[in-house]
């Protein structure tokens, strides 16, 4: 069977904004999707989200999706460059996704080496679709075309979406977000 799992955000928990409704509409297609509550949502830490991350996955295989959001991707970035030559998952999604420290003490523990991105693109099947807004607060377009250069990923980019977040400088929550949906499911039709 299928499955996915979304990485929440600094701060996030399963229940946070678009979180639900990706949950839902996944589920309604037949796919498991999973929210796990990361530890310390508060302080996120390589070192205990990304074990964390592989506990939940167990074994990954070309039916496992994993969907990132901000300091998420990172965690699934970290997660990917240390599977196995022969382990891979299906696909990965990310939502407002960076690759370096954007200038938050909190979560620059993710940046202290460079990502492995030869090793990270041989660990999915499918590929990989990136998620950006043209007003994000926290995250640069730039990093679009780092995860497109590195990635071979799908751009997506979203107007006025913000960090896909919620009431947070003033940004429209982001309760649905069905880009994730309809890609998702072209990268399990890939297989």
């Amino acid at each position: 069977m299928k499955r996915a799992i979304i990485v929440h955000c600094w701060e996030g928990n399963p229940e946070y904004y678009w979180y639900p409704y990706v949950k839902k509409e996944l589920e309604a297609r037949g796919i498991n999707v999973s929210v796990p509550a990361f530890p310390d949502t508060n302080n996120p830490r390589q070192d205990i989200w990304v074990p964390f991350l592989a506990k939940i996955i167990g074994v990954p295989d070309a039916d496992l999706y994993l969907i990132g959001h901000s300091i998420g991707c990172a965690t699934i970035l970290r997660y990917l460059e240390n599977l196995k030559v022969n382990e891979k998952v299906g696909g990965v999604l990310f939502v407002a996704g960076f690759t370096e420290d954007i200038g938050f003490e909190e979560i620059n523990n993710f940046f202290g080496s460079p990502f492995d991105f030869a090793k990270i693109k041989s660990s999915s099947k499918n590929g990989f679709v990136s998620v950006y807004s043209d007003n994000d607060p926290f995250v640069d377009m730039r990093f679009a075309e780092i995860f497109k250069k590195e990635l071979g990923a799908k751009t997506i980019l979203k107007h006025n979406m913000g960090h896909f977040s919620g009431p947070i400088n003033d940004e429209k929550s982001c309760a649905e977000l069905p880009d994730i949906i309809e890609n998702l499911l072209e990268l399990s039709n890939k297989s």
